[in-house]
């Protein structure tokens, strides 16, 4: 079967002045002359997306958009009418939102998380703000220490509401976070541990001797490598801040508050020093 709104490998039936046409189950399904690959002939296989044109026909291209069906993304909306919004999700049709899948009227220049589903009476792809009705922790496909993939949902007083694999929800807590994050970001973690009622709390990285150097380490090894004192406070200039660590000031103030917190290190007028 051809998986409308995803990625499917075709073979050429048919060349025509206007591109060629694949073989999708019994139907042949149009590659327009724009997308077609050089060197591509009948007979060939063809990895191609699969989609509907604003005439309802089924429509192969070898443009990638940026999500496919059950991807929670980041879009833009272009334009609106009564009847929903359009987002750019990079093919020549944008995606549609229905007015009942918007949590609130969308604007054109506006970008929303959503999630890329099949509407089951059209059989077109389609995109949802009502992302919680596709998430559940009732039950689990993860374990403490998995590795898992991120986005950023919602921010509340302790962290940042993360989706976990596009399934469930967890929370990355703000004195786990030393760096900047938007809703929609798209981050690498593991689960640091499951909670009754089954919450997840999340850390971002890669556990154990894999998990990349967190801003706190960074600034502890650079103190450690400078004799113990640096001469970057809160009143820094920016760039001399990312140019010497790496990061911005927001992220460099938020690790050495943690680290002061920590008693780690102290801070001094001029500069930040390890405590004795």
């Amino acid at each position: 079967m051809v998986q409308v709104g995803n990625y499917n490998t075709l073979k050429v039936v048919k060349q025509v002045d206007f591109g060629m046409y694949l073989d999708g189950d019994g139907e042949e399904i149009l590659l327009p002359k724009r997308f077609v690959p050089k060197d591509l002939k009948e007979g060939d296989d063809v990895n191609v997306f699969i989609y509907h044109d604003s005439e309802n026909r089924l429509i192969a291209t070898t443009q990638k958009p940026l999500g496919i069906v059950g991807d929670i993304v980041m879009l833009n909306a272009v334009s609106v009418t009564n009847q929903g919004a359009f987002l750019d999700w990079g093919l020549m049709k944008d995606l549609f939102v229905p007015l009942s899948q918007q949590e609130s009227r969308m604007r054109v220049g506006q970008s929303y998380l959503v999630k890329i589903y099949l509407d089951e009476q059209t059989g077109r792809v389609a995109a949802t703000e009502k992302i919680s009705k596709f998430l559940s922790n009732y039950d689990l496909t993860v374990k403490e220490m998995d590795a898992v993939d991120l986005v950023v949902y919602q921010t509340t007083d302790i962290g940042y509401k993360v989706i976990i694999n596009n399934k469930h929800l967890g929370v990355l807590h703000y004195s786990d976070v030393f760096k900047e994050l938007e809703i929609g970001d798209k981050e690498k973690g593991f689960v640091k541990k499951i909670l009754p009622e089954n919450k997840i709390d999340v850390m971002l990285g890669e556990r154990g001797y894999k998990r990349v150097e967190t801003e706190t380490e960074k600034v502890l090894r650079l103190l450690e490598e400078n004799d113990g004192y640096l001469p970057y406070h809160d009143k820094s200039n920016p760039e001399d801040i990312y140019e010497f660590f790496g990061m911005s000031k927001k992220t460099f103030k938020m690790a050495v508050g943690a680290l002061y917190k920590q008693k780690k290190i102290s801070l001094e007028q001029s500069g930040i020093k390890l405590a004795e």
